[in-house]
């Protein structure tokens, strides 16, 4: 096996299938989303049509709506509304992070920090906050509005531990497993209990979707950190790096340092604790990354949450619905994007 992974050409479609059963949906969230934003503050304004330009998945809103639709959920607005709450959420966290980060671009554009600034991006991304916690409330569940407060709470604990680690290349596996649980597991695991809620499921459905969530959140962050050191990427025009740029120690950073000399072990600590990090360094990261095999092991370590993400929708019947989030697990670690 070598050490970089092709991803597959032939890019799993369940992602598009999901997509496409609930397009309708999607765009009333995306409605409901801009209706929520709207502001008399004219920064609010002109931030809030950059964050609606700028796209993205909308893999969390998805989450909520086609788990809703698993759980036989037709009547009403419920999916949509607490969709674009779990949407605002992610997007309050971008914002967020963008300024810790230190970050220039994000989906091929500007961020908001670098346009307005820090401090306008830290008070826009709490009035997402704000507007998503007036739906939480409308919505006049308390099972709802304790999972999703919860989940915010967990978000910015996971977000102060990987600052807490930053630069530390030589942390634990499970400390990065613990991170990554809080601050991108914690909402995909909320996106699909959202759906056993509103339809009234067992204790035991809720809790399988949550389990489906969390894995699944699991896998797609660990495939977001691999694909940012796999040079195979040049494939999909797609700028890797980023994450070594910040010095931000994710799990091929970790295993490649578990598996260095120790010369490597020496240079890994040195590069990692510096404030900024060179070309040249990325160059030598990049063959440890390849001397060692990091990338396919990485994934490999990724297949693991598939198949409990996968695993814990057995609960359920079959059905179109089930089938898609089923394969959206593989989608998760196969995707370019």
């Amino acid at each position: 096996m070598g050490a970089v992974i092709k991803l597959k050409r032939k890019v799993n479609n369940a992602y598009n299938d999901l997509r496409s059963s609930l397009d309708q949906k999607v765009s009333l969230v995306e409605d409901k989303i801009k209706s929520r934003l709207e502001s008399d503050v004219n920064l609010i304004r002109q931030m809030v049509v950059h964050y609606l330009s700028s796209g993205g998945k909308r893999i969390r809103a998805l989450l909520t709506l086609g788990c809703s639709e698993l759980c036989g959920y037709s009547k009403g607005l419920r999916d949509v509304n607490l969709a674009a709450c779990v949407e605002l959420i992610h997007s309050a966290t971008l914002l967020h992070d963008d300024v810790i980060d230190k970050s220039v671009i994000r989906r091929g554009k500007k961020t908001a920090n670098k346009i307005w600034g820090n401090q306008s991006s830290i008070l826009v991304g709490d009035y997402l906050l704000s507007r998503c916690f007036e739906i939480m409330v409308e919505d006049n569940d308390p099972e709802v509005l304790k999972l999703l407060s919860s989940t915010s709470s967990k978000i910015a604990q996971g977000e102060v531990l990987q600052l807490q680690h930053k630069g530390e290349i030589d942390i634990l596996e499970e400390i990065y497993l613990k991170i990554i649980s809080s601050k991108t597991a914690a909402l995909f695991a909320a996106a699909t209990k959202v759906g056993g809620i509103i339809t009234n499921k067992s204790n035991k459905e809720k809790e399988a979707l949550q389990f489906y969530g969390k894995n699944l959140g699991i896998t797609f962050q660990i495939a977001d950190d691999t694909l940012d050191y796999n040079s195979n990427l040049n494939l999909f025009g797609k700028k890797i790096g980023k994450d070594f740029f910040e010095g931000k120690v994710t799990l091929p950073a970790i295993l490649v340092y578990l598996r260095a000399n120790i010369n490597e072990k020496e240079f890994l600590k040195k590069i990692f604790k510096q404030n900024e990090r060179s070309e040249e360094d990325f160059k030598i990261m990049l063959e440890l990354i390849s001397k060692y095999n990091i990338i396919y092991q990485c994934y490999k370590k990724a297949e693991y949450f598939v198949n409990l993400a996968s695993s814990s929708l057995s609960i359920f019947k079959s059905s179109k619905e089930k089938n898609i989030l089923e394969n959206l697990t593989s989608f998760s670690l196969e995707r370019s994007f």
